[in-house]
């Protein structure tokens, strides 16, 4: 189980952004993610996960194989960093998922769009800030590298 003080996953820095997160996906508030509210989730962010794949991701995050996902294995799983290439293409998966036109740079639009998708009620301009917040360049997006740095600060 992680705890406030365990390390930080590459995607969420402490366990009450665990909890936000996981409350995102747990769509029935019942404190467990069924496969069908994490193929919802992965929905409203565009991906086409097919039933195979999602169903793979259940076996791989539900660990005591009770077929939902407690706030256990869900943090756990977001605290893992054992991959080869420590979470990168988890990370740039992530980061695609925000790219809606897949030209390498996140636009205020498309957060926008993104996060409305997920239930967050936030204007144009309050994307346009929180681009603004990691815009390292100043270009007015966010490139994969500054996505990067932005997710792996505390």
């Amino acid at each position: 189980m992680a705890t406030e003080g365990s390390k930080p996953c590459v995607y969420l820095q402490d366990m009450e952004e665990v909890k936000k997160v996981f409350a995102r996906f747990d769509a029935n508030g019942d404190g467990m993610i069924s496969g069908d509210e994490l193929s919802g989730v992965l929905k409203a962010l565009g991906s086409d996960t097919s039933p195979e794949e999602v169903a793979r991701m259940m076996a791989e995050i539900d660990t005591d194989k009770d077929g939902c996902i407690n706030i256990d294995e869900f943090a756990d799983f977001c605290k893992n960093d054992d991959s080869v290439d420590g979470g990168a293409k988890e990370l740039k998966e992530a980061f695609d998922l925000y790219d809606q036109d897949h030209n390498g740079r996140i636009s205020a639009t498309e957060l926008h769009q993104i996060l409305n998708r997920l239930g967050q009620n936030c204007t144009i301009q309050d994307c346009t800030r929180m681009i603004t917040s990691v815009d390292a360049n100043g270009d007015g997006y966010v490139c994969f590298e500054e996505f990067k740095k932005m997710m792996g600060n505390k």
